[in-house]
């Protein structure tokens, strides 16, 4: 197999970091895959301690076929250190899988990764492989497609890639009467969290590579059971929640993901099981809910989300 190169991100959490780490060793892979490892710069006095052992750990990995660890002097932030990363190596080797230094993976990723990087390589009408499968309320096939973007461990192509556009505001502009779909029906929140980028509250790559693959009509090739665990979500990191532990209950495959030749369009049953799962807990008639729906309507209809 020609495996494809890993992008690891990853900033002070060295405990975490080790856990990503050891986790793609289990892959059998990992011995044949080139790492590069971008680390984030402090930001601020009171992370220096943090980042510098993280950086002392880093240096210790071995077991991968090569590893290139990248530095930065001062910290870009997690959207800017992925987006300059991602597009060094997808230019230079025309694919690249993703991770960051929160996510525990299968010992079965880096299997499904490159296979299905192979597989749809020339396939324009798919933009990205993601590993991550929600917890769902029903059994799901062993592969499916949405237009939804998962970024918890991906991958994707440097034709896809160039698809990404930064400019939140043209995103918003282009979604503007498309947010129920953009959403994954009426309660995933992706459009609002794509104005937050714009204001300033939130700081997503992810978010604007959604918009961007979404706005294109590409698909995503999701797994039937999830190869990747997210375990930040502890307080720990600039973007958590402290108590945040429904994503690191679950359980990983042990399996290997089996690839067939499925349509290349979006799942329709996946899409309501993914439209069922961001509704609950959700007060759908709740009067602070409705104000909110209200509030993007008229920001929407009189142009402001874009300006």
């Amino acid at each position: 197999m020609n495996c494809a190169p890993i992008a690891l991100f990853t900033y002070c959490r060295a405990d975490h970091t080790r856990d990503a780490v050891e986790s793609l060793l289990r892959n059998q892979e990992a011995a044949e895959s080139d790492l590069y490892i971008f680390s984030d710069g402090p930001k601020n006095e009171s992370k220096e301690l943090a980042v510098n052992e993280n950086r002392k750990y880093i240096h210790t990995i071995q077991g991968f076929n090569s590893i290139r660890i990248i530095e930065r002097e001062k910290n870009w932030g997690l959207a800017n250190s992925l987006i300059a990363g991602i597009t060094e190596i997808v230019h230079k080797y025309g694919r690249v899988i993703v991770v960051e230094d929160d996510l525990i993976l299968s010992p079965y990723f880096l299997k499904y990764m490159n296979e299905a990087l192979e597989m749809y390589k020339n396939d324009d009408r798919v933009s990205a492989i993601s590993a991550f499968l929600n917890p769902i309320d029903c059994q799901a096939p062993n592969t499916f497609f949405l237009r939804y973007f998962a970024c918890w461990g991906w991958a994707t192509w440097d034709r896809a890639w160039r698809l990404f556009n930064p400019d939140t505001k043209d995103l918003l502009k282009q979604i503007r009467w498309k947010t129920k779909e953009f959403n994954v029906g009426e309660h995933g929140g992706f459009y609002g969290m794509l104005y937050c980028q714009k204001v300033g509250l939130v700081d997503s790559w992810a978010v604007r590579f959604y918009a961007s693959s979404f706005l294109a009509d590409k698909l995503v090739l999701f797994p039937g059971k999830s190869l990747a665990m997210q375990t930040g979500l502890d307080g720990s990191g600039t973007h958590s929640k402290t108590g945040d532990t429904v994503y690191n209950s679950m359980q990983l495959s042990m399996n290997s993901i089996l690839l067939a030749d499925i349509p290349v369009e979006e799942n329709q049953a996946m899409y309501q099981a993914y439209s069922r799962y961001y509704a609950r807990g959700r007060k759908k008639f709740s009067i602070k809910g409705k104000y909110h729906q209200f509030k993007s309507f008229v920001r929407r209809l009189t142009g402001i989300d874009y300006k």
